[in-house]
C-alpha cells in the first residue's frame, strides 16, 4: 500500500486551509470559529457515533489501550527528560522547554480521526476513538502540569469539561448499555462526521504559522525528534510487547506519527509562555507528519508484518 499517496488528499486539505487563511478574506478570525465548531460539536458527535455503531469488546481492546497509555507515559517522560541529557541538556532554556515539551507527545485529533478510517477502515475509527478517550486525559495532564502555576483554571475541571473526553466517555457508556443510533438519525450523524473531518483538516492548516523558531533551534529539533522519530519507534516496540494484531498495530503506529496538537500554542500562550515559538513547532510538526506517517505505516508497519 502506498501510504504517501493514501495520505495526500488529507494533507491537501491542510494545505488548502493554510492558503485560504493566508491569501483570502477567510482569515484567522474565520477559522478560529471553525475550530470551535469542530472541537465542541462536530468531533464529539463523530466520536460518539464511531463508538456506538460497532460492538466494543473491552477485553480485546485492553491490549491496545495498554499500549497507548504506555506509549503516552514513555513519550511524556522522554520529552521532559531533555534538559537532563548530557551535552545538549544544559543548552536548553528551561522555561521555553516547559512550554514546548507538550509538542513531543500530544497529537492532532483532527488528523488522527481523518486518517483512521482510511488506513484501517471502520474498525480503525473505533480503535482511534478508544485511544483518544484513554490518552487525552493523560496528555492534557502532561501538558499542563509543568505550567500549572500559571493556569487560570483547575486541571480537573478542564479535563472533565473536555468535549473529546465527554464524547468518548458517553459513547463507551452507550455502547456497553446496548444503545444503537436510530435509523432515521443515521444520515444526519454521518454527514456531521464527514463535515468534521474535512473542516478539521482545513482548520489545522489555517492554524499553521512560523514563530520565533530560530531562537531555540536545538530545543525545537529535540522535541520534534521525540514526536516524529522516537514515538513511532516506541509504538513499534509496544505493538510487539503487547502482541497487537495487524489492525491494532496500524492504528497505534498512525497514532504515534500524526502531527502534534494545534492547541499546543493556545495552551502555552494562555498560561503565559512563548506562544509564537510553540506555534512554529506545531507548524513544523504538521509538515513533518508527511514524512513520519509513511515511515511509521510503511516502513515500521511492514517490519511488524514481516
Amino acid at each position: 500500500m502506498n501510504f504517501a499517496q493514501l495520505l495526500f488528499p488529507d494533507f491537501s486539505l491542510i494545505l488548502i486551509g493554510y492558503l485560504l487563511c493566508r491569501f483570502t478574506a477567510l482569515n484567522r478570525g474565520v477559522w478560529s470559529q471553525v475550530e470551535i465548531l469542530v472541537y465542541y460539536f462536530l468531533f464529539p458527535v463523530l466520536l460518539f457515533h464511531s463508538i456506538v455503531k460497532s460492538p466494543l469488546d473491552l477485553s480485546a481492546a485492553s491490549s491496545l489501550m495498554g499500549a497507548g497509555l504506555s506509549l503516552g507515559v514513555a513519550a511524556i517522560a522522554l520529552s521532559y527528560s531533555l534538559p537532563y541529557w548530557p551535552w545538549l541538556g544544559n543548552k536548553l532554556d528551561v522555561r521555553l522547554h516547559a512550554a514546548s515539551a507538550q509538542v513531543g507527545f500530544r497529537f492532532n485529533s483532527f488528523i488522527a480521526l481523518a486518517l483512521a478510517d482510511k488506513v484501517a477502515g471502520p474498525q480503525g475509527l473505533l480503535m482511534i476513538a478508544v485511544l483518544i478517550g484513554v490518552c487525552v486525559p493523560l496528555f492534557n495532564v502532561g501538558a499542563v502540569w509543568p505550567m500549572a502555576r500559571h493556569a487560570g483554571k483547575g486541571l480537573v475541571r478542564e479535563l472533565v469539561r473536555n468535549p473529546l473526553i465527554v464524547g468518548t466517555a458517553s459513547g463507551l457508556v452507550a455502547n456497553l448499555l446496548g444503545f444503537s443510533m436510530p435509523v432515521w438519525l443515521e444520515p444526519t450523524v454521518n454527514r456531521i462526521g464527514q463535515a468534521s473531518l474535512a473542516l478539521g483538516l482545513m482548520a489545522a492548516g489555517a492554524g499553521m504559522q512560523f514563530g520565533t523558531l530560530a531562537s531555540a533551534k536545538t530545543l525545537g529539533a529535540m522535541v520534534l525528534a521525540v514526536k516524529h522519530l522516537a514515538m513511532p519507534l516506541m509504538a513499534f516496540g509496544l505493538a510487539l510487547l503487547f502482541r497487537l494484531d495487524a489492525t491494532q498495530t496500524t492504528v497505534l503506529l498512525m497514532f504515534s506519527a500524526v502531527p502534534t496538537a494545534s492547541s499546543c500554542y493556545v495552551l502555552a500562550a494562555r498560561m503565559g509562555y512563548n506562544g509564537p515559538y510553540v506555534a512554529g513547532l506545531v507548524t513544523l510538526s504538521t509538515l513533518l507528519g508527511m514524512a513520519s506517517l509513511p515511515f511509521a505505516l510503511g516502513v515500521l508497519g511492514q517490519l511488524h508484518l514481516g
